[in-house]
């Protein structure tokens, strides 16, 4: 079968830099997704954005997909054919719709019946006729949120489109995509090859934009820029802090990159680094620099999409557009800091938490009161847990705050120290929002994880309380990664906390304001749920979590103790065995109707393996008592484990639903028993 390369591209204006990549992904998932349908075989396919573009190779495509024998069952022949033996209207239905008489049918016979049937053979279509309808399929189905309409025309897409290019081999595949018609015509560079590239092949591509000064792959433009920045900062003896979504978007701002370093006045190191440096990334797509002591230096490394012959002009533009950006930060910071953050306590009265719920000076005053709950419970202190907690949203009243909302609590450590508080109080104040995403820093000191825990238990128990929990991928409160941040500081940082108490003090707090009778199991069950995403993350199979999830532990730590002590469990060769005969003996208990006897009874046991079982797991269970005393899960299962043979030996030689009620009773009673003991750390009879 011939083979050779197919490309497709679409070139527009400047798409938006942050989606760039997900339309160029989405793009190749769904041509490579309609090439796999139509049966075109091919041996590659990778996917390239810039800027302008958004393109697709494929290589070692087949140029026609493979005849193929169809068969087209038509109905039952006793349906087909009436008393008298003439078609029915049935059956000249369906034998015009295949093109055929109905003489002219086969016969398919099964030992379900006969039908009529129709043997036809369909030739495979070429690449040229199948691909715009593929590509015109695959545009309408990219992520655009907003598409927009330019010109006189109708059509929407994400940016206007000024060629499209399907090319298989090195003939141009007619057709037409969003109202542009095909064309081996390319969009060059936008300053350095403002004319169009005529492509001479679809193999060609990539050296033909070069030519153009366009680097069409995305992650190699990526791999040069951070390449680039790398030496730029080996070269000023500093380190250049690259941030992956930075670097993501600045690959898709620039089509032909040149890294460039700019200076700005010391002056503006005064103000505390954070402001600053968001200030570069966000507003200026800029990557600022430390030193080897991790101290932010009068340097910032950019950049730009033209190769200059005076580069220094660039750098000077730079440098001019920078200064009131941060000239800025530093008139906020010194005017900031004239009031103090207890001074404005007052002011956050003005500012909704949430209507129902009351003002962001109420909801501090909850944390207050319920950081200094959760201090005492975990012996840290409490009179500097309630004053973080007052103060944990003053900051959000600063200047600096409300242009740079991404400092929030930072700002709050910079202006706590300057009043003076405490530093427990002012590393709180940074520390309450951690952690911000999965893998990130929790809070650095008790007091830190204090308020952190009080915030996200508040937010969690007030939207719950007013019936407003997550839906679907709505969750505007944040309610999925507050949890998670409870769970995480909780057991990370070995803290003795159950979440029932929490919520309970939390309830306590709101008053009357809540509304919903069913608050606490409602948050519960919510943060339980969180459990499951947590241990996935960290590789413990599902089957280990359900058996925890089972007893509803709701201190995390003991949950924690718990499911390491089942993943030893089921490592045991005797945990397979076990894990069977536990969910036998719970289908047993299941169906039977009646009490059990307080104890198993010697007395009326009759078989060995009774006795043998009871005589073992009486003497386990003198020892399991001060074990589970002391919440030694793992060692409590280990112990069990030995109990695998008389279990075994049990089932083997006893019935157990005997015919006697009362030594059936007893038998059941003393299984009971024993799962009972199992159950203890979890239900392990969900282990597979």
């Amino acid at each position: 079968m011939t083979t050779n390369t197919l490309l497709i591209e679409l070139g527009t204006e400047e798409l938006p830099p942050k989606s760039l990549k997900k339309l160029a992904t989405a793009f190749h998932q769904q041509m490579t997704a309609q090439l796999d349908s139509a049966e075109l075989a091919y041996d590659s396919a990778k996917w390239f954005a810039s800027p302008r573009r958004l393109a697709i190779q494929v290589k070692g495509l087949i140029a026609k997909q493979a005849d193929k024998t169809v068969e087209k069952r038509g109905p039952a022949v006793n349906v087909a054919f009436d008393a008298d033996g003439n078609p029915t209207k049935a059956a000249q239905g369906w034998a015009r719709s295949n093109g055929i008489t109905v003489e002219q049918a086969e016969r398919l016979t099964t030992d379900k019946g006969e039908w009529l049937l129709h043997v036809a053979s369909q030739s495979g279509q070429t690449v040229e006729a199948l691909i715009p309808a593929m590509v015109n399929q695959a545009v309408s189905k990219l992520p655009i949120p907003k598409p927009m309409r330019w010109g006189s025309s109708r059509i929407q897409f994400i940016r206007p489109v000024h060629t499209i290019t399907m090319m298989y081999g090195c003939e141009v595949i007619a057709g037409e995509v969003l109202g542009v018609a095909s064309s081996n015509q390319l969009l060059g560079h936008r300053f350095h090859h403002r004319g169009l590239v005529t492509l001479d092949s679809a193999d060609n591509y990539v050296s033909a934009l070069e030519s153009a000064h366009v680097i069409a792959d995305f992650e190699q433009r990526r791999r040069k820029i951070s390449e680039q920045i790398l030496a730029a900062a080996q070269d000023l003896g500093a380190q250049a802090l690259l941030d992956d979504d930075l670097l993501d978007e600045v690959t898709s701002i620039n089509e032909w990159p040149t890294v460039l370093v700019g200076t700005f006045d010391k002056e503006f190191l005064q103000v505390p680094a954070e402001p600053l440096i968001y200030s570069m990334k966000d507003h200026q797509k800029y990557f600022p620099v430390q030193d080897n002591d991790g101290n932010l230096v009068n340097k910032f490394i950019f950049v730009t999409n033209i190769e200059s012959k005076q580069p220094q002009e660039i750098v000077k533009g730079n440098e001019k557009v920078i200064r009131p950006r941060l000239a800025d930060a530093e008139f906020f910071f010194k005017t900031d800091k004239k009031q103090s953050l207890a001074s404005r306590l007052e002011s956050l009265a003005s500012v909704l938490f949430q209507k129902q719920l009351g003002t962001l000076k109420d909801k501090s005053e909850r944390i207050a009161q319920l950081s200094r709950l959760v201090a005492d419970k975990v012996q840290a202190n409490g009179d500097e847990a309630y004053r973080a907690g007052l103060l944990s949203k003053t900051d959000l009243m600063t200047e600096m705050v409300l242009e740079f909302p991404e400092v929030q609590g930072t700002m709050g450590k910079y202006y706590a120290r300057h009043d003076g508080e405490v530093e427990a109080v002012a590393q709180a104040l940074e520390d309450q929002y951690r952690p911000k995403f999965s893998g990130d820093t929790l809070p650095e000191g008790i007091t830190g994880c204090c308020v952190a825990i009080a915030d996200k238990v508040d937010s969690l128990v007030g939207i719950f309380g007013i019936n407003q929990p997550p839906k679907g991928d709505k969750d505007p409160f944040a309610l999925r990664r507050a949890a998670i941040g409870l769970i995480r500081i909780i057991i990370e940082k070995q803290l003795p906390l159950d979440i029932n108490a929490l919520i309970a003090d939390s309830i306590s707090a709101y008053g009357d304001k809540l509304t919903n009778d069913n608050t606490a199991n409602d948050v519960i069950d919510f943060v339980m749920g969180r459990f499951r995403a947590y241990y996935q993350e960290q590789g413990i199979s599902v089957d280990v979590i359900q058996a925890v999830l089972a007893k509803q532990p709701t201190a995390p730590l003991d949950f924690e103790q718990r499911i390491k002590a089942v993943s030893h469990f089921k490592e045991l060769p005797e945990a397979a065995a076990l894990a069977a005969a536990n969910k036998r003996v719970g289908n047993i208990l299941a169906k039977f109707d009646g009490d059990l006897y307080p104890a198993f009874n010697a007395e009326l046991a009759q078989e060995d393996q009774e006795r043998e079982l009871a005589k073992a797991f009486d003497a386990l269970n003198s020892q399991l008592v001060p074990i589970f005393a002391r919440k030694d899960y793992q060692q409590a299962l280990t112990l069990l484990s030995g109990l695998r043979e008389p279990v075994d030996a049990f089932f083997d030689n006893v019935m157990v639903m005997a015919d006697d009620e009362s030594i059936k009773v007893n038998r059941l009673t003393l299984l009971s028993q024993i799962r009972a003991s199992f159950f203890n750390v979890a239900d392990i009879s969900l282990l597979q």
